[in-house]
C-alpha cells in the first residue's frame, strides 16, 4: 500500500490527473505481453525528468519499490510490478526533442514510439534500424531497457549498436548524463551497461539515438518449402556464402496458415515453411546477391522462389510477419512465446525438439523466428480456462530453452529475463557469473527498490525486497 503522505507528495509532483490508483485502472497496468502478472499500488505520469527524479526519492523516503513503465509490449514480464508499489510511466513524456540530419542523429525522450522516429526522418531518407514486431507501439525507453532486436537486425544490430548516449534517474533520485552525440567517449561504457539492464539499474529519460541513410535499393524475397528442415538448411547454405542479408524470417506450416487467414499477406496455405529474406544496398550487389540466394535455396529444395515485385508487395509481406503474435489470438485463446537462441547449424534439429516437446505434453506449437541469427520464437498455444493448461505450456517453454543451451544457445535473444526466465538464469551462468552481475545490480541499487524481483534468480541477493546491505552480502 502506498501510505497517504506519499500519496499526497506523488500528488503534489505530478497533479491530480497524473495518477491512476483506482483498482478497476490499476488492472490495466498489471500485466505486459508475457503471460505474468502483478498490480501495482499507484501509477504516476511524470512530464519531464526532473519530475521522475522526484518520484523516485519520495518512493525512497517512505521505502516502496517502483519500476518503470513503457507500452507495456515487453514478452518477460520486465515492467511487471512483482512487489507491487509505485509505477512510473513514461507515457507523458513522448517528444522527438532533436533531429540532427547532418550528424545522423535524433534525440527522443523514453516515451516516442519505436516507429515514430523513422517516420519522422524518412521524408529526407534516413530510418531508425532496431525494428521490433512491436514498433507500432513498442516505445524507445522500453527498447532501451530491453535492448531490443528486430527482424532487420541481423545486419545493423540491435538496440545497444544504435544508441549513443543516455539520460538516466539513478535508484537514489540523482540524475546522469552518459554519452551523446560524439562516438567513442573516454572512460566506462555505461551507456552499453544501462541498454539492456531491463529496467533494474536506472530508469531512461532521455536517450540519443543513430540514424542510418536509407538504402539505394531493396529486395524482398519470399522462398517456399514442402520440409521446415529444407528451409533451416538454408540459412546455413546462405551464411557458408558470406552472404549477410538484413532480415532472413522463417514461419512454419503452423503458424503461416494463420497469418494469412488474419491478414491475406500472400502466404502459401499448403506448405511446411516459408522465408522471409530481404536485401538492402547497392543496386549491383543486390542484384548479385539475389540470385546467389536463389541458388542457395534450389539447392535447399526450395519448391518456389518469389519476389516482391512492388513496395505493396512487400509491405503486405511483412505486415504479416509483424502481425503474426496477433494472428495466433484467432486460433487460441491464449498462448506463451518464447525466445531462446541456438546456433545457425542448429536450427533444424532444434525445430525437431520443439515438435518433440509439443508432442510430448498434448500441446500445439508455432515456430516464427529470426531465422538469421538463430533467435527462436516458439508460440506455445494453451487453453487460459483450462486447469494446468498454462503450467504445462510453461513446462513445455523451459525444456524448449533447456534444449537451447545444451546445443550452445541461450535462454533470450530480444525479450529479456525480467521475471519469466529468472529461475532458468542459474542453468545458463555458473555461481561466479550470476555473483558478478548480482553486484552490478547491488552498486546501482543497494536497497533493491528498483524492479525487484527480476533477472536473476529469486535469493539471489537483490531478488528480495529486504535485501542485505551490500557490505553483508559479499557472496552474492
Amino acid at each position: 500500500m502506498i501510505p497517504a503522505a506519499a500519496h499526497q507528495e506523488v500528488l503534489a509532483v505530478v497533479g491530480p490527473r497524473g495518477v491512476l490508483d483506482r483498482p478497476e485502472d490499476l488492472t490495466l497496468y498489471e500485466y505486459d505481453g508475457s503471460v505474468d502478472k502483478a498490480r501495482p499500488d499507484m501509477v504516476a505520469f511524470p512530464r519531464s525528468t526532473e519530475e521522475v527524479a522526484a518520484l523516485v526519492r519520495i518512493a525512497n523516503k517512505y521505502h516502496l519499490p517502483f519500476v518503470g513503465r513503457g507500452a507495456g509490449t515487453g514478452l518477460s514480464g520486465g515492467m511487471v510490478a512483482r512487489a507491487g508499489g509505485l509505477m512510473i510511466s513514461f507515457a507523458r513524456m513522448n517528444r522527438i526533442l532533436e533531429i540532427d540530419l547532418p550528424n545522423e542523429r535524433v534525440v527522443v525522450q523514453p516515451g516516442v514510439v519505436n516507429l515514430d522516429v523513422t517516420l519522422a526522418v524518412q521524408g529526407d531518407g534516413y530510418f531508425y534500424a532496431p525494428d521490433p514486431s512491436s514498433q507500432r507501439a513498442c516505445t524507445i525507453g522500453g527498447n532501451v531497457s530491453e535492448n531490443a532486436g528486430g527482424p532487420h537486425t541481423l545486419a545493423y544490430g540491435v538496440t545497444t549498436n544504435h544508441v549513443l548516449g543516455l539520460e538516466v534517474v539513478l535508484p537514489d533520485g540523482s540524475i546522469v548524463t552518459t554519452g551523446g552525440k560524439e562516438t567513442d567517449q573516454p572512460g566506462y561504457d555505461l551507456t552499453g551497461l544501462f541498454t539492456g539492464n531491463e529496467g533494474t539499474m536506472v530508469l531512461v529519460t532521455k536517450v540519443w539515438l543513430r540514424l542510418m541513410r536509407a538504402p539505394e535499393m531493396v529486395k524482398t524475397i519470399l522462398a517456399i518449402y514442402n520440409s521446415a528442415e529444407d528451409a533451416g538448411r538454408t540459412v546455413q547454405e546462405i551464411t557458408a556464402r558470406a552472404i549477410t542479408p538484413v532480415a532472413v524470417e522463417m514461419l512454419d506450416g503452423l503458424m503461416l496458415r494463420m497469418v494469412e487467414e488474419a491478414t491475406g499477406a500472400g502466404y502459401p496455405l499448403d506448405a511446411a515453411a516459408v522465408l522471409l529474406i530481404e536485401l538492402e544496398g547497392l543496386k549491383e550487389a543486390v542484384e548479385e546477391q539475389v540470385e546467389q540466394i536463389r541458388q542457395c535455396c534450389a539447392a535447399c529444395n526450395a519448391r518456389e522462389f518469389r519476389i516482391a515485385r512492388s513496395a505493396e508487395e512487400r509491405d503486405l509481406l511483412w505486415k504479416g510477419r509483424k502481425n503474426a503474435f496477433g494472428a495466433v489470438g484467432r486460433v487460441a485463446s491464449a498462448y506463451y512465446v518464447q525466445d531462446g537462441v541456438v546456433p545457425r547449424t542448429q536450427i533444424a534439429g532444434t525445430l525437431r525438439v520443439i515438435g518433440e516437446v509439443a508432442d510430448r505434453h498434448g500441446l500445439k506449437i508455432s515456430n516464427i523466428f529470426h531465422a538469421g541469427d538463430g533467435n527462436m520464437h516458439p508460440i506455445i498455444m494453451f487453453d487460459k480456462h483450462k486447469p494446468g493448461d498454462l503450467e504445462r505450456a510453461q513446462r513445455a517453454g523451459e525444456e524448449i530453452l533447456e534444449h537451447c543451451i545444451r546445443v550452445g544457445g541461450s535462454i533470450t535473444g530480444e525479450h529479456g529475463v525480467g521475471m519469466e526466465k529468472n529461475e532458468m538464469m542459474g542453468h545458463l551462468f555458473d555461481e561466479a557469473s550470476l555473483a558478478m552481475i548480482g553486484r552490478f545490480k547491488n552498486l546501482f541499487d543497494p536497497e533493491c527498490r528498483l524492479n525487484p524481483g527480476k533477472v536473476l534468480p529469486l535469493g539471489k541477493g537483490c531478488m528480495e525486497i529486504r535485501q542485505r546491505p551490500l557490505s553483508a552480502a559479499s557472496e552474492i
